[in-house]
């Protein structure tokens, strides 16, 4: 319980006053700034672009040298690959396995130590297909060719990490080649193509309504087999697309109820609830598909009208086990001649009876048919729409480049790593059929290197979410109500916004008070667009001296003194050589002159180097307080530490301490306590937010086990409350007594912070408990599902002295609120007549909300920035490939739609 004593201004008078001679430019505009970072990133990106330049030379030469003939591999060739599973396994008798072998493996600490080998990529191939059927090794050994491009590209580039190719046919190709562990059960869910980033390359944004047959018929193993080719079609869609499942008899039904004639953007989080719902489907009845289909034409072209849905393609998926009739009144009226929405039917069981129905509507509209008799056919047949979807990109010769959001993947990854992705769609030539997809990870730490943290105030930290996928904008600058920020940065404008915010720190125990500007811009040639948030007052000014390199690094180099964990001063990763450098010793090379080509940030370390100078004197400052000390029995400061904008900081204990407890927050393993790569420490943001020339006083958060162990904790705690009594004992009155204190028993005494933890009470107890000096309030927030709710206080400034009243089931109990000068502390005197149950304590409590998703969450449709290119069809389609559909004779115009 020992205080943090934190000031703002925390330099003594003499050098308070010679710092403030110092020039202070005024940094460039704020929308300059955010301009320049905007660029910086974009070179990043366009490195990216030019690996994506290296796939399609490789890809598009390697497919023209073995098209047509060429492109299947000889019979006579007998071919092997490293399977990702595989590798370095043995048989029982010690044995390489096949499409195993030895493959080498060294701990690579630029892709998180995991074992890898630079020199070769791996191919994983889902665990329900076969490794050595003909399609996936002849894939493979086309597309071996892309080992070289790997390999040169990491070369040119170290930042990357992981590159690869998802082939259509399944298989996955990865650089650098790593070892794949199936799971407990000896399995590996993995699939590419299910993937959002292999989704949003092959096919364009589409709108899709879900069929399912749940009549009679349906019972039993059919209607399982329904749910997964659902599950499975779901797997398929992106945030891209837009989609509503409905389920049929003689009646229709939609699975969620709430969203009767609508669709809704096919995120995790829709999906997740969709599938929760296919487990309530029952069969009975008789199916009348004809009122489906007419539902489904209906609520798409009603969807496509208001521009709210993909506005590119449409398709319906039909799963059913039979269709007595071709219902071509239905699609006459609805989707001829354009045909704009393609037909998908799912024919469930082995039987055949109504199989020609289902041919002849996949064939007159432009979709395809499949057949699924058992859950291991699933997935195929289900993944065979996408080569549909995707030929009219195939046949414009679209090679789009498609940059994902960030997202972890931890399948591919097989480590946790927000990542930012960029792929591009590969084509066999002239046949319009996909190949794959082929991309690479861009890092998301790789964009943060850019950002200069001394500079700028950094951004809220959320809770990353389970399978995290996104973040949106709103979820983190949740102040902005109306979306005016989100929506300029989604439509990609540029300009500047302002407002009031309340920031979390310590853990989400205390709250900030802040007003942020806002200065955003698009980075030219991608989608994205960037943001900078500054603090009104934080950075707006600095501190530039004439200080020499020599007198710089003399008072860097004190012991007392470090800088910010993890900040970039000097890039010390891109030559190996240079990687067992500190900071400051890679500062100290490139200063002097001995490592002139360290890329090195010359106008931080310049800010460093006059830190170091102008606050040097305080060692001896802090001395000297140091020796008082020791002369005086009574205990007062046992540390004092300092911090500036460039990172730097200092610290002295003082002479003996026999628990280094009170320094653990100033250490790297406090992420709490010191500069690090994310933000500030906690006791430098307390106290830049506080008013100028007050203390921020502080008790720590600290475990029970600390307290037991360290004796100067529970000391300066006591000392510190001894301090308060004290004070709280004087009175004005000529003859010393007082009349009314602190220890009449008809009162409590309190000593809050500003965020209402008590520090001082008679119940020590209480310490670090929340004061609740009113009713709580009765209003609950609408919560967003599995959001985390906390109580939070923050003092008005403003408000000096205040009094009230509580109601106590009858008994009215006043209180006394009086805020202490220069300081953040506030003393509550309450009375004591009556005996009232508190509010339980929910200072450090979290109360997790995972309701259901509500019907107003799901409608919901914040702005989104639709894909640039749409490709629905294309007049070169090939309609006759469907599903090897047979033509039945029942009606005279159906050869004009094959």
């Amino acid at each position: 319980m020992s205080e943090h004593v934190s000031l703002p201004c925390r330099l003594p008078r003499p050098l308070a006053v010679r710092s403030c001679l110092m020039v202070m430019p005024v940094r460039p505009p704020p929308s300059a700034v955010c301009e320049s970072l905007s660029a910086n990133l974009l070179l990043l990106l366009l490195s990216a672009q030019t690996i994506r330049s290296c796939f399609m030379r490789c890809l598009f030469h390697t497919h023209y040298l073995r098209s047509d003939s060429h492109l299947n591999m000889p019979r006579s060739l007998q071919y092997e690959y490293f399977n990702a599973v595989l590798i370095n396994e043995v048989d029982d008798e010690g044995n390489n396995v096949e499409l195993g072998g030895e493959f080498i493996l060294e701990p690579n600490d630029h892709f998180n130590n995991l074992s890898v080998n630079l020199s070769l990529s791996v191919v994983q191939v889902p665990t329900n297909m076969y490794n050595k059927d003909p399609d996936i090794v002849n894939g493979v050994y086309w597309s071996e060719a892309l080992n070289k491009v790997f390999v040169e590209n990491f070369e040119r580039d170290p930042t990357l990490i992981w590159q690869y190719f998802g082939s259509a046919k399944g298989f996955f190709r990865q650089y650098p080649g790593v070892k794949w562990h199936p799971d407990e059960h000896g399995v590996i869910g993995f699939d590419c193509r299910n993937r959002k980033w292999y989704i949003q390359a092959a096919t364009s944004p589409k709108d899709v309504v879900i069929l399912v047959d749940v009549s009679g018929s349906m019972k039993g193993l059919r209607l399982t087999i329904a749910r997964q080719t659902v599950s499975s079609i779901l797997d398929t869609l992106g945030d891209d697309d837009f989609f509503n499942i409905i389920a049929y008899n003689q009646e229709v039904h939609y699975v969620e109820p709430c969203l009767n004639g609508t669709l809704v953007r096919a995120d995790r989080a829709n999906k997740y609830h969709f599938r929760e719902h296919l487990d309530k489907l029952f069969a009975k009845g008789i199916g009348l598909l004809g009122d489906a289909l007419t539902e489904a034409f209906t609520i798409l072209g009603d969807f496509n009208s208001t521009g709210r849905g993909s506005v590119c393609s449409q398709a319906i998926m039909l799963v059913t086990d039979g269709a007595t009739k071709m219902y071509d009144d239905v699609f006459e009226k609805y989707n001829w001649p354009e045909r704009r929405v393609r037909i998908f039917p799912y024919l469930i069981g082995r039987e055949s009876a109504f199989a020609d129905n289902l041919k002849w509507m996949a064939c007159a509209n432009k979709g395809y048919f499949s057949q699924i008799s058992t859950l291991a056919d699933v997935q195929e047949n289900v993944m065979r729409y996408l080569h549909v979807m995707s030929r009219p990109k195939v046949i414009d010769h679209e090679h789009d480049t498609v940059w994902t959001e960030a997202y972890v993947d931890s399948a591919v990854s097989a480590f946790l790593l927000i990542l930012g992705l960029f792929f591009c769609v590969l084509m066999q030539k002239n046949q319009g059929i996909l190949l794959g997809v082929a991309g690479t990870d861009i890092p998301l730490q790789e964009l943060m290197k850019l950002i200069p943290k001394h500079m700028y105030q950094e951004g809220q930290k959320k809770r990353r979410k389970p399978n995290y996928s996104s973040v949106d904008l709103s979820e983190v600058e949740w102040e902005d109500k109306d979306d005016i920020l989100r929506n300029a940065m989604v439509n990609r404008r540029t300009g500047s916004f302002s407002m009031d915010v309340m920031k979390t720190v310590d853990k989400g125990r205390r709250l900030l008070r802040m007003h942020n500007d806002y200065f955003y811009t698009d980075i030219k040639g991608t989608p994205f667009s960037l943001g900078v948030a500054l603090s009104r007052g934080h950075g707006k000014y600095f501190f530039r001296g004439n200080v020499s390199v020599d007198a710089g690094l003399r008072d860097l180099e004190q012991p007392d003194v470090a800088l910010a964990d993890e900040w970039t001063y000097c890039n010390t990763e891109e030559v190996h050589e240079h990687r067992h450098l500190t900071q400051i010793q890679a500062i100290k090379l490139f200063m002097t002159g001995k490592r002139p080509h360290l890329k090195c940030d010359r106008e931080l370390i310049q800010e460093v180097f006059f830190d170091a100078v102008v606050t040097a004197p305080l060692r001896t400052y802090w001395t000297g307080l140091a020796l008082n000390k020791s002369e005086n029995s009574d205990k007062g400061v046992e540390i004092a530490f300092l911090g500036t904008r460039t990172g730097l900081s200092h610290s002295v204990l003082g002479l003996s301490l026999p628990c280094v407890l009170l320094r653990d927050f100033l250490t790297a393993e406090d992420k709490e306590g010191v500069f690090n790569a994310d933000h500030f420490p906690l006791w430098y943001k307390r106290a830049a937010e506080q008013v100028p020339g007050t203390f921020v006083y502080s008790i720590p958060f600290s475990t029970g086990t600390h307290t037991l162990h360290c004796t100067t904790f529970q000391d300066e705690a006591d000392f510190f409350q001894r301090k308060f009594w004290t004070a709280c004992r004087q009175c004005s009155a000529l003859d010393g007594k007082c009349s009314f204190s602190c220890d009449n028993d008809d009162i409590n005494c309190y000593l809050i912070d500003n965020n209402g933890f008590i520090l001082v009470a008679e119940d020590t107890t209480q310490v670090l408990s929340v004061y609740y000096c009113s009713q709580r309030t009765r209003g609950k927030t609408i919560m967003v599902p599995c959001d985390t709710e906390y109580p939070a206080f923050v003092s008005e400034r403003t408000i000096r002295e205040t009094s009230g009243s509580v109601d106590c089931e009858g008994c009215i109990r006043s209180f006394v609120i009086q805020q202490i000068p220069s300081s953040n502390l506030f003393m509550i005197v309450v009375d004591n007549k009556c005996d009232c149950s508190m509010v339980p304590d929910l200072g450090g409590t979290k109360e997790w909300a995972c309701f259901s998703l509500k019907c107003d969450r799901l409608k919901s449709q914040k702005d989104r920035r639709k894909p640039e290119s749409c490709h629905p069809f294309h007049p070169e389609e090939n309609s006759i490939e469907c599903g090897s559909a047979t033509r039945p004779h029942s009606s005279s115009h159906q050869l004009c739609f094959l």
